[in-house]
Protein backbone atom coordinates (compact mmCIF):
# COMPACT_ATOMS: atom_id res chain seq x y z
CA UNK A 1 0.00 0.00 0.00
CA UNK A 2 1.28 3.75 -1.22
CA UNK A 3 0.30 6.92 0.53
CA UNK A 4 -0.42 9.10 -2.66
CA UNK A 5 -0.46 12.68 -2.49
CA UNK A 6 -2.60 14.72 -5.07
CA UNK A 7 -2.29 18.21 -5.68
CA UNK A 8 -5.08 20.32 -7.63
CA UNK A 9 -3.81 22.67 -9.47
CA UNK A 10 -7.37 23.94 -10.76
CA UNK A 11 -9.67 26.74 -9.76
CA UNK A 12 -13.04 24.57 -10.31
CA UNK A 13 -14.68 22.42 -7.94
CA UNK A 14 -16.56 20.18 -10.50
CA UNK A 15 -14.38 20.92 -13.47
CA UNK A 16 -12.74 18.62 -15.37
CA UNK A 17 -9.28 18.57 -13.71
CA UNK A 18 -11.38 17.96 -10.37
CA UNK A 19 -13.07 15.20 -12.14
CA UNK A 20 -10.07 13.44 -13.48
CA UNK A 21 -8.42 13.75 -10.67
CA UNK A 22 -11.22 12.10 -8.37
CA UNK A 23 -11.65 9.32 -10.96
CA UNK A 24 -8.01 8.69 -10.45
CA UNK A 25 -7.92 8.73 -7.03
CA UNK A 26 -10.97 6.14 -7.00
CA UNK A 27 -8.73 3.67 -8.87
CA UNK A 28 -5.97 4.08 -6.44
CA UNK A 29 -8.42 3.60 -3.16
CA UNK A 30 -9.82 0.61 -4.90
CA UNK A 31 -6.28 -1.00 -5.15
CA UNK A 32 -5.40 -0.48 -1.85
CA UNK A 33 -4.01 3.11 -1.82
CA UNK A 34 -4.32 5.88 0.89
CA UNK A 35 -4.97 8.50 -1.17
CA UNK A 36 -5.02 12.62 -0.14
CA UNK A 37 -6.03 15.24 -2.39
CA UNK A 38 -4.82 18.89 -1.11
CA UNK A 39 -6.75 22.35 -3.78
CA UNK A 40 -4.39 25.07 -4.08
CA UNK A 41 -7.66 26.91 -3.93
CA UNK A 42 -8.21 26.11 -0.21
CA UNK A 43 -4.68 25.80 0.32
CA UNK A 44 -3.10 29.29 -1.19
CA UNK A 45 0.53 28.44 -1.82
CA UNK A 46 2.68 31.52 -3.02
CA UNK A 47 5.53 31.30 -5.47
CA UNK A 48 9.22 31.41 -4.72
CA UNK A 49 10.53 34.58 -3.64
CA UNK A 50 14.25 33.16 -3.78
CA UNK A 51 15.22 35.02 -0.99
CA UNK A 52 17.41 31.76 0.20
CA UNK A 53 16.42 32.04 3.90
CA UNK A 54 16.46 28.61 3.66
CA UNK A 55 19.73 27.78 2.72
CA UNK A 56 20.45 29.56 5.57
CA UNK A 57 18.92 26.95 8.22
CA UNK A 58 15.33 29.17 8.33
CA UNK A 59 12.14 28.11 7.49
CA UNK A 60 10.55 29.37 4.26
CA UNK A 61 9.77 33.59 5.03
CA UNK A 62 6.19 33.28 3.00
CA UNK A 63 3.11 32.92 5.60
CA UNK A 64 1.31 30.73 3.76
CA UNK A 65 -0.12 26.71 3.36
CA UNK A 66 3.10 25.69 1.96
CA UNK A 67 4.88 24.74 5.31
CA UNK A 68 2.13 22.93 6.58
CA UNK A 69 1.63 21.07 3.34
CA UNK A 70 5.79 19.73 3.58
CA UNK A 71 5.19 16.78 5.68
CA UNK A 72 2.50 15.63 3.10
CA UNK A 73 5.00 15.82 0.69
CA UNK A 74 7.41 13.99 2.53
CA UNK A 75 5.04 11.25 3.92
CA UNK A 76 3.96 10.41 0.42
CA UNK A 77 5.28 7.76 -2.14
CA UNK A 78 3.72 9.78 -5.00
CA UNK A 79 3.00 13.23 -5.78
CA UNK A 80 0.05 13.66 -8.39
CA UNK A 81 0.21 16.64 -9.91
CA UNK A 82 -2.89 17.66 -11.79
CA UNK A 83 -3.57 21.09 -13.48
CA UNK A 84 -5.84 22.20 -16.66
CA UNK A 85 -3.76 23.80 -19.16
CA UNK A 86 -3.32 27.83 -18.80
CA UNK A 87 -1.31 29.32 -21.39
CA UNK A 88 0.36 26.02 -22.81
CA UNK A 89 1.47 24.67 -19.46
CA UNK A 90 0.60 24.22 -16.04
CA UNK A 91 -1.33 26.43 -13.89
CA UNK A 92 -0.03 29.27 -11.67
CA UNK A 93 -0.76 27.89 -8.67
CA UNK A 94 0.77 24.38 -9.82
CA UNK A 95 3.98 26.01 -10.89
CA UNK A 96 3.97 27.83 -7.68
CA UNK A 97 3.65 25.22 -5.80
CA UNK A 98 6.86 23.40 -7.28
CA UNK A 99 8.96 25.92 -6.83
CA UNK A 100 8.49 26.38 -3.22
CA UNK A 101 10.07 22.75 -2.98
CA UNK A 102 13.23 24.62 -3.27
CA UNK A 103 12.99 25.25 1.05
CA UNK A 104 13.18 21.19 1.05
CA UNK A 105 16.23 20.76 -0.85
CA UNK A 106 19.17 19.65 0.63
CA UNK A 107 23.63 20.18 0.34
CA UNK A 108 24.49 17.49 -2.46
CA UNK A 109 28.48 17.81 -2.88
CA UNK A 110 28.00 15.57 -5.98
CA UNK A 111 24.78 16.31 -7.33
CA UNK A 112 23.81 14.62 -10.77
CA UNK A 113 22.58 16.27 -14.10
CA UNK A 114 23.39 20.11 -13.35
CA UNK A 115 21.47 19.69 -9.99
CA UNK A 116 22.93 22.10 -7.36
CA UNK A 117 20.77 20.20 -4.50
CA UNK A 118 19.39 17.05 -3.51
CA UNK A 119 15.30 16.51 -2.95
CA UNK A 120 13.36 14.43 -1.46
CA UNK A 121 12.94 10.98 -3.70
CA UNK A 122 9.40 10.14 -4.61
CA UNK A 123 7.45 9.27 -7.38
CA UNK A 124 5.35 11.56 -9.32
CA UNK A 125 2.32 11.53 -12.16
CA UNK A 126 0.82 14.14 -14.15
CA UNK A 127 -3.04 14.78 -15.07
CA UNK A 128 -4.31 17.57 -17.20
CA UNK A 129 -7.28 18.66 -19.05
CA UNK A 130 -7.51 20.66 -22.00
CA UNK A 131 -10.44 22.19 -24.20
CA UNK A 132 -8.01 21.95 -27.30
CA UNK A 133 -6.92 18.32 -28.36
CA UNK A 134 -4.27 19.07 -30.95
CA UNK A 135 -1.19 16.77 -31.01
CA UNK A 136 1.00 19.58 -29.93
CA UNK A 137 -1.64 20.61 -26.77
CA UNK A 138 0.39 19.07 -24.00
CA UNK A 139 3.67 19.82 -25.23
CA UNK A 140 4.97 22.18 -23.19
CA UNK A 141 3.16 21.56 -19.95
CA UNK A 142 4.76 17.90 -20.59
CA UNK A 143 8.43 19.11 -21.07
CA UNK A 144 8.32 21.17 -17.82
CA UNK A 145 6.54 18.41 -16.08
CA UNK A 146 9.99 16.21 -17.49
CA UNK A 147 12.51 18.83 -16.86
CA UNK A 148 11.52 20.17 -13.92
CA UNK A 149 10.19 17.40 -11.71
CA UNK A 150 11.96 14.77 -13.19
CA UNK A 151 15.09 15.64 -14.49
CA UNK A 152 16.10 18.57 -11.97
CA UNK A 153 14.23 17.39 -8.78
CA UNK A 154 14.62 13.99 -9.51
CA UNK A 155 11.10 12.24 -9.04
CA UNK A 156 10.47 9.32 -10.29
CA UNK A 157 7.41 9.12 -13.11
CA UNK A 158 4.98 7.03 -13.39
CA UNK A 159 3.29 8.42 -16.21
CA UNK A 160 0.36 10.90 -17.26
CA UNK A 161 -2.91 11.37 -18.09
CA UNK A 162 -3.48 14.26 -20.75
CA UNK A 163 -6.98 14.70 -21.26
CA UNK A 164 -7.63 16.90 -23.89
CA UNK A 165 -10.67 18.04 -26.45
CA UNK A 166 -12.80 18.54 -22.90
CA UNK A 167 -14.74 21.10 -24.08
CA UNK A 168 -14.56 24.68 -24.68
CA UNK A 169 -12.97 27.45 -21.84
CA UNK A 170 -16.60 28.78 -21.07
CA UNK A 171 -18.70 26.18 -20.89
CA UNK A 172 -19.50 23.41 -18.59
CA UNK A 173 -17.25 20.59 -17.85
CA UNK A 174 -17.54 17.80 -20.86
CA UNK A 175 -15.32 15.36 -19.55
CA UNK A 176 -17.78 12.82 -18.87
CA UNK A 177 -18.23 12.68 -22.63
CA UNK A 178 -14.87 11.31 -23.22
CA UNK A 179 -13.05 8.32 -21.93
CA UNK A 180 -10.35 10.61 -20.18
CA UNK A 181 -12.12 9.49 -16.55
CA UNK A 182 -12.18 6.00 -17.11
CA UNK A 183 -8.10 6.14 -18.57
CA UNK A 184 -7.63 8.28 -15.02
CA UNK A 185 -9.40 5.66 -12.82
CA UNK A 186 -7.67 2.90 -14.80
CA UNK A 187 -4.26 4.56 -14.11
CA UNK A 188 -5.41 4.83 -11.15
CA UNK A 189 -6.18 1.53 -10.29
CA UNK A 190 -2.91 -0.05 -12.13
CA UNK A 191 -0.14 3.11 -11.18
CA UNK A 192 1.54 0.43 -8.65
CA UNK A 193 1.49 -3.07 -9.52
CA UNK A 194 0.49 -6.20 -7.11
CA UNK A 195 3.70 -6.07 -5.65
CA UNK A 196 3.26 -2.42 -5.03
CA UNK A 197 6.24 -1.36 -7.11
Amino acid sequence: MKQILIVLGGGRARGNTAQLAEAFRRGAEEAGHRVETVSLVKEEVKGCLGCNACRYGKPCVQKDAFNSLIPKIQGADLVVFASPLYFWTVSARLKAFIERFYCMAEEDPNPPFGRYEKYPVKDCALLMTAADNFFWTFEQAVSYYRFALVRYIGFRDRGMVLAGGCGDTNGRPRIQETDHLETAYRFGLTVYGRDGE
